[in-house]
C-alpha cells in the first residue's frame, strides 16, 4: 500500500473547496489515513520548498503558502501517487486534462489549489514534514 501528501492549498482552503477535493480523492478509491489543518509560516514553508530555493518563484510560492490555512493529508491506496497526480492535472492548470482538480478550481499557476508528492522519496520526506508515525491511521477493515 503506498502513501503520498496531498495539501490543499490557500486558494483551496478559502474559496470553501476542500469538501469537493477530498470528495474527488475518496471517490476514485484513495483512503485518508491522515489530516490536519495548520497555517504555515513564512519559515515553515521555505523549509518545505527547500527543494526550489533557487527557482524564480520561490518567495511568491512561500508567500502564498503561508498566506493562509492549507489541508495537510496523508493518502494511501494501490499507486496513490499516479492517481493523486492524475486527480490533481498539470501544475499549469491552463494544459490540466478536463475534469481535473486544477483545471476545473485552479486560478494560476501558483493558486492551483493542490500539491502532491511526485515519487515515492519525495512523498516519505513530505508526510514526514508534517506527520508522525503516531498521527497517520491504519486502514479500518
Amino acid at each position: 500500500m503506498e502513501q503520498t501528501l496531498s495539501i490543499i492549498k490557500p486558494d483551496g482552503v478559502g474559496r470553501g473547496i476542500a469538501g469537493e477535493v477530498i470528495s474527488r480523492f475518496e471517490k476514485n478509491g484513495i483512503r485518508i489515513a491522515a489530516v490536519k489543518m495548520l497555517h504555515m509560516t513564512k519559515a515553515q514553508a521555505k523549509g518545505f520548498y527547500d527543494v526550489h530555493r533557487e527557482r524564480p518563484f520561490f518567495e511568491s510560492l512561500t508567500d502564498f503558502m503561508c498566506s493562509g490555512p492549507i489541508i495537510a493529508m496523508v493518502l494511501e491506496g494501490e499507486n496513490v501517487i499516479e492517481k493523486n497526480r492524475t486527480l490533481m492535472g498539470a501544475t499549469n492548470f491552463k494544459e490540466a486534462a478536463e475534469g481535473t482538480i486544477r483545471k476545473d478550481f485552479a486560478t494560476d499557476i501558483e493558486k492551483n489549489v493542490v500539491h502532491g508528492s511526485d515519487s515515492p522519496e519525495t512523498a516519505t520526506t513530505e508526510i514526514a514534514y508534517f506527520f508522525n508515525k503516531f498521527e497517520i491511521t491504519d486502514a479500518v477493515s
